[in-house]
């Protein structure tokens, strides 16, 4: 009879932690499908903002006269595969050139699609703050399940790793590999 109570005591002990292990393995698969979900939508505002900057580029050549070329960072942008953290930082720096077109040519203010280009690029900037946010909240809570006990002896089996924060710091310095961990 004692082995009978101990073999049902230990399957018992067993099915729980089954039971544990699904429950935290399902709340990764939450987090790991969040995380794209964020990651969708930031990538579909980079790539509004890149159709809206590289649109402007005829606009601003068709109404001002310009030695260098215009928004070259587009430019150079359309042939190379990128991290939507790359693509941040570089759209960053083609906005701050063309609201610098903006300002030292009044005549391109006179231009019905080129202000409707910059509206847009505003707008999209909320949009990318917002997706940003959401993006680090969903990752400090993958994170945090990824380095607590008991969730992270399934994250150790599943091999699921910490993720990189997005960075949204003052973007014009230099440094471009200091995403936070």
């Amino acid at each position: 009879m004692d082995i009978v109570m101990y073999s049902l005591f230990i399957f018992i002990i067993i099915c729980i932690l089954i039971i544990c292990y699904i429950t935290i393995f399902n709340k990764f698969q939450g987090y790991i499908i969040r995380v794209n979900e964020a990651e969708a939508n930031i990538d579909s505002v980079l790539r509004k903002r890149f159709d809206l900057l590289n649109k402007s580029i005829g606009i601003i050549n068709g109404n001002i006269e310009c030695d260098k070329e215009v928004l070259e960072i587009i430019v150079k942008l359309r042939s190379r595969k990128l991290t939507n953290f790359e693509l941040d930082r570089l759209l960053y720096d083609a906005i701050n050139e063309f609201h610098h077109y903006k300002a030292e040519y009044p005549t391109l203010c006179e231009c019905e699609n080129f202000i409707k280009i910059g509206a847009s690029i505003s707008e999209s900037e909320s949009e990318i703050y917002a997706l940003r946010r959401y993006y680090n909240d969903v990752i400090t809570d993958y994170n945090k399940a990824v380095r607590t006990f008991p969730s992270n002896v399934v994250a150790l089996t599943c091999h699921y790793q910490q993720k990189t924060y997005f960075d949204g710091k003052n973007m014009t310095d230099q440094v471009i590999n200091d995403f936070k961990l």
